[in-house]
């Protein structure tokens, strides 16, 4: 070790000391709620890398043993977990102003966010306002949505050729990996109004798959003082940044000429000027910020991919696990399809907001196989109370939105997948924003950090379901039996992706 790093290493050793006393003393002051005593400087960091579990998978334990509420201390930062779906309600939907700022981001984000300038990332304020009002208008509005159907027909045309071609090759297919290409093609040609080479496609995926693993919780996240000691972790989130940005400028440049001067290299543009969501970026004043460059513009439109991609994939490959696992499931949606369109008929996005049991399949993946197990990291705007203790600015406010789904009290036998509990049952009026009566399931969060692109993601998954059913009978493969063990990859996803044979209908 360089003479430099020991002297930086002693400096951080006394800062984080004289830290660690400030909090302790100050967290006994402000009634933080109670949770499990840490050691000294790391606080529970260490117990919670020893056990060798994820830490979400840790909740469940916590939660059990120190209640609804409970404070955790992880390095610099203070988490406090919050598990009720009353206190969540409470938090996010009737004070959602109060709690709708975010902590401070890691070193390793902010490489990605360019100093936070993103929808998810921003702090409360302004800029967000402007930029989550431009993506809502750009992106999800009724009139957007409509305007680009044809992208989504196109791209299902190529999902179907992919399936047939991969079945025929392997005997069966791997459901995650194609409908992972498709989604990305799908918000590929939303942002950029472009039709690009598959290789590109794969590229902008993969390279979507690595930001997401990088700037998940790592040691620089809990203690940024000592962010010069891990310049391995830093120097790889900036390499990784410039694949990035060298991938989408090209893109971002190819669709700036086109716009602006009607310039169409290998016809690779296909949608009017005005239609894609980046030609609406290109001239957005942001408060704070001015006119944004390309970096940020890379950013804004990257934070499509990693919202976008990951999610809707992982509840199609959880879908088809369950149908096929519960082939009466399946052959009960399949009978909704033939009754709505025909055993051959086209099935269009106005077609799968009217049926009934495909829209409670996909709700009830979400209840049990919901995507993420907590909201993304919320702060106070100012210091508050909740549950009757007090919640400085300075704290991470972690929401648990997975327990509710489990929950014995809100769902009848909620380890059992029955998508019926939607049409009549326990789920009948559950509002997956949390706005309209009890609170049940949030797997989008709520309030005003709710995620803005739901609506998309779940008529993409909508219509890739009821497509791949319409045409497929879906069966295990005796080679790669479904697995329903869970890992974590940015989202909660399969440990053994789902592998099945096909059937023409």
């Amino acid at each position: 070790m360089e003479l430099i790093d020991l002297l930086l290493l002693g400096f951080s050793a006394v800062f984080l000391a004289l830290w660690w006393r400030s909090s302790v003393s100050s967290g006994k002051s402000n009634k933080l709620p109670p949770g499990p005593p840490g050691w000294p400087l790391v606080g529970n960091l260490f117990q919670v890398i020893l056990q060798r579990r994820h830490f979400i998978f840790l909740i469940r334990d916590l939660r059990a043993k120190y209640g609804p509420m409970f404070t955790m201390r992880m390095g610099q930062r203070t988490l406090v977990i919050v598990t009720s779906p009353e206190l969540i309600h409470e938090a996010l939907v009737q004070r959602g102003s109060v709690f709708a700022n975010r902590p401070p981001d890691s070193p390793i984000r902010l490489v990605f966010s360019v100093g936070k300038c993103a929808v998810n990332s921003a702090e409360y304020g302004p800029l967000w306002r402007t930029l989550r009002r431009n993506f809502v208008t750009e992106l999800i509005s009724p009139v957007r949505i409509k305007q680009c159907s044809w992208i989504r027909e196109w791209a299902m045309e190529n999902h179907m050729k992919k399936l047939q071609n991969e079945a025929f090759e392997n005997g069966y297919v791997d459901v995650m990996d194609i409908c992972r290409f498709t989604v990305c093609s799908i918000l590929v040609c939303i942002c950029f109004g472009a039709k690009i080479q598959e290789q590109w496609i794969s590229d902008i995926d993969s390279i979507t798959k690595e930001v997401m693993l990088i700037t998940t919780p790592q040691l620089p996240d809990f203690f940024p003082i000592l962010t010069s000691l891990f310049r391995r972790q830093m120097k790889r989130a900036k390499e990784l940044r410039k694949t990035q940005i060298d991938c989408l400028i090209p893109l971002i440049r190819s669709r700036r000429a086109y716009v602006e001067k009607g310039e169409n290299t290998g016809s690779m543009m296909v949608s009017p000027v005005g239609a894609a969501y980046v030609d609406s970026l290109f001239g957005l004043e942001a408060p704070g910020r001015g006119r944004l460059g390309e970096e940020e513009l890379v950013t804004l439109c990257s934070e499509v991919f990693v919202a976008g991609i990951d999610t809707s994939t992982s509840v199609l490959q959880w879908a088809f696990l369950e149908l096929v696992v519960n082939q009466e499931i399946q052959e009960k949606l399949y009978r909704e399809i033939v009754d709505t369109v025909g055993k051959n008929g086209l099935i269009t996005e106005d077609h799968v907001e009217k049926m009934s049991y495909l829209n409670a399949v996909v709700k009830e993946t979400l209840r049990t196989h919901s995507p993420a197990h907590f909201t993304l990291s919320h702060a106070a705007i100012e210091e508050t109370q909740l549950g009757g203790y007090k919640i400085p600015t300075n704290v991470n406010v972690e929401f648990y939105i997975e327990w509710m789904t489990e929950d014995p009290t809100l769902w009848k036998d909620p380890s059992v997948f029955r998508p019926e509990r939607f049409m009549e049952g326990d789920g009948v009026g559950v509002d997956l924003t949390g706005t309209k009566g009890t609170v049940k399931m949030l797997p989008f969060g709520a309030g005003r950090r709710t995620c803005p692109g739901l609506a998309l993601g779940i008529l993409h998954v909508n219509l890739m379901l009821a497509r791949m059913v319409q045409a497929f009978k879906w069966v295990p493969t005796p080679r790669f039996p479904p697995d329903p063990t869970e890992t974590f990859a940015f989202t909660v996803v399969m440990k053994n992706p789902l592998k099945a044979v096909i059937l023409p209908r």
